[in-house]
């Protein structure tokens, strides 16, 4: 018996019609309505309904729609067989097209948010039933918008002229396509806006409204309060660059405290947030996870932390690998607008002052732009879920080598850089939290989704020139 379903496309970007086997004998006909595992093989997105509507018409010729919910759907006749019409009313070169179809037992469709949904019934005593990704309410409805069935745009064949058909008032004197305000993208919200890669995504991401960003002042992720009363049902992504980045710090009874409650208790409510709404999460994971023992480290490499800070990081990368949609992006040493190294040293260098760099630690820089380029293209290119190294390409170096770079980019002797161990740079400053020796994370990856991050020092070079310019 074969029970594969065939999904085809349509014409209109993300609806698809669905052909089900259908099994019958003299008792009738039994078919899988929907079976995860198999839609999604057979090319269905993994939505994950969290409700089931049936709309029963007793008489052929009844007509409903042409609505677009701000939610995906899956729709297929249970009993009966219906035309069905579909528009495209979504911002965009596609506005306007539709597609329409004959569907019995043996057709259904997914329908995306913002394509209007519209059937006619063809038979007495026909149940149509659709799957939605949201729970359905008063406030929701308000994200609806409506297309008058009539419309001559649209150009559907109706085969019971809508004269002699039975249409709600309401589906009659809906507005045509010309007096529409098209459905715009769902949205992105970036938290953690003022930190290093929050303002590179801010440089980067599309000026269309479809990104949002929100400071520790509108959003702080470790209020409770705050997280519980987040709508995430109006956005397909939260990217999550916010979190307790205090290495030393970590290490005292406060920061501990502070780093629990940011980088795991927070991302655990974020994570169950964006699992409710079928929301995708995007969080920043660090080379802090390992011990460092070995030269490099893929994505299947499991955490080994040394640190506090290290240890609440790999907590947290563990609770955001439970919701269905996510990316854990892994980075190392990030640069970006603000205070870090590169920053530093330039500060230092110009100030004459001849500083001592750890030589005995291992890695590779993630220009804050390049990492937020990073994640937008996983986005947009719609890669794979799942963990994904990102820092910037080059080979692996130190610290202090590191240090010399921009002594010698800005034009300073790089020869003032006095190279010291680790352990010598902990007899002077005994506050300092463990740290891995090698940091270097492999990017094959990341690759192989058509992202090829940049050398790392042909990206500081365009660093110095766009965040440190002579004074």
């Amino acid at each position: 018996m074969n029970n594969a379903p065939i999904v085809q496309e349509t014409g209109i970007a993300g609806l698809l019609l669905v052909h089900l086997p259908v099994h019958e004998d003299a008792r009738g006909w039994f078919k899988e309505n929907w079976q995860r595992a198999k839609m999604v093989a057979a090319g269905l997105p993994d939505f994950r309904p969290v409700q089931n509507n049936v709309s029963f018409n007793r008489l052929a010729g009844t007509t409903r729609g042409i609505h677009a919910e701000p939610w995906d759907k899956y729709v297929a006749v249970i009993g009966g067989s219906v035309f069905g019409a579909w528009v495209d009313l979504r911002a965009g070169e596609g506005f306007g097209k539709s597609f329409s179809a004959t569907l019995g037992p043996g057709q259904a469709v997914f329908v995306p948010r913002g394509v209007g949904n519209g059937f006619q019934t063809l038979e007495p005593d026909t149940g149509y039933s659709y799957l939605v990704t949201e729970h359905w309410s008063e406030k929701a409805r308000s994200g609806y918008t409506f297309l008058n069935l009539a419309d001559p745009s649209a150009g559907i064949p109706w085969p019971i002229p809508l004269a002699k058909a039975t249409v709600s008032e309401a589906d009659r004197t809906h507005p045509m396509l010309d007096a529409l305000t098209p459905v715009g993208p769902r949205k992105t919200m970036v938290l953690g806006a003022n930190g290093q890669l929050g303002r590179a995504l801010a440089a980067l991401a599309p000026a269309d409204g479809s990104y949002e960003f929100a400071t520790r002042g509108q959003m702080d992720i470790t209020d409770a309060r705050q997280l519980a009363a987040l709508d995430l049902s109006g956005y397909r992504a939260v990217i999550n660059a916010a979190a307790y980045t205090q290495v030393d710090e970590a290490e005292t009874p406060a920061g501990r405290r502070a780093s629990w409650a940011a980088n795991v208790t927070a991302v655990g409510q974020l994570a169950v947030a964006c699992t409710q709404h079928g929301t995708t999460l995007v969080h920043l994971s660090s080379d802090y996870v390992f011990d460092g023992r070995k030269p490099s480290y893929t994505e299947f490499d499991a955490p080994c932390p040394l640190g506090v800070y290290g240890q609440t990081k790999a907590a947290g990368d563990a609770v955001v690998a439970q919701a269905p949609r996510h990316y854990l992006v892994r980075t190392s040493w990030v640069v970006g607008d603000g205070k870090n190294f590169v920053s530093t040293m330039t500060r230092l260098a110009r100030a004459g002052v001849d500083p001592s760099v750890i030589d005995d630690q291992f890695g590779r820089l993630c220009f804050a732009r390049d990492l937020a380029a990073g994640i937008l293209h996983l986005l947009d290119s719609q890669a794979p879920y799942g963990t994904y190294n990102l820092t910037n390409e080059g080979e692996t170096v130190s610290w202090a080598r590191i240090a010399a770079e921009v002594f010698a980019a800005l034009g300073h002797d790089p020869g003032r850089i006095t190279a010291t161990s680790t352990d010598g740079y902990r007899a002077a400053h005994p506050a300092m939290a463990p740290r891995p020796v090698h940091s270097t994370l492999e990017l094959s990856k990341i690759k192989a989704t058509g992202f090829i991050p940049p050398d790392q020092f042909e990206a500081l070079a365009g660093y110095l020139a766009a965040y440190l310019p002579e004074a």
